[in-house]
């Protein structure tokens, strides 16, 4: 396994939650990508949530802290339990196989392991005993 990374969710108010994470940590976001700025076709978004956090990424020692506004289209707004999951970065397409199956035996799948255009291989999943896990293998893909 490359690395896993804790991934925040929230209700919309990512950008003022990692602003304040800055300024304690003294570090600014390595990477911020609004809905606005995806251009996948798969996955219309509202126009009032163009604006809101895709994905966000703050440096801290030797991983990252990341997050994203879960938007009402996606399901149910986010509450205590299901507002942060553990990604793991497999270092190969078999181990993001592996890795994922095992997870999901027992417990349920968001998304199935699939090709993103941000990896050749993403899926959530929720673990028999309730944690949810994003499984993100890149593979040669370049954003």
């Amino acid at each position: 396994m490359k690395s896993a990374y804790p991934y925040l969710n929230f209700n919309g108010n990512t950008e003022e939650v990692f602003n304040f994470y800055e300024k304690v940590f003294g570090v600014e976001n390595s990477f911020k990508l609004r809905y606005g700025d995806m251009d996948d076709k798969t996955m219309p978004i509202d126009e009032k949530d163009q604006n809101k956090i895709a994905h966000v990424t703050l440096p801290l020692g030797n991983t990252n802290l990341m997050g994203s506004d879960v938007l009402e289209a996606f399901g149910p707004p986010v509450s205590l339990g299901n507002n942060f999951s553990i990604t793991l970065a497999p270092d190969s397409a078999d181990e993001a196989e592996k890795v994922f199956k095992g997870l999901s035996e027992g417990g349920k799948v968001l998304m199935p392991l699939q090709k993103e255009f941000w990896a050749e291989k993403y899926g959530m999943c929720v673990d028999k005993f309730g944690v949810q896990w994003m499984i993100n293998y890149e593979g040669n893909v370049e954003l």
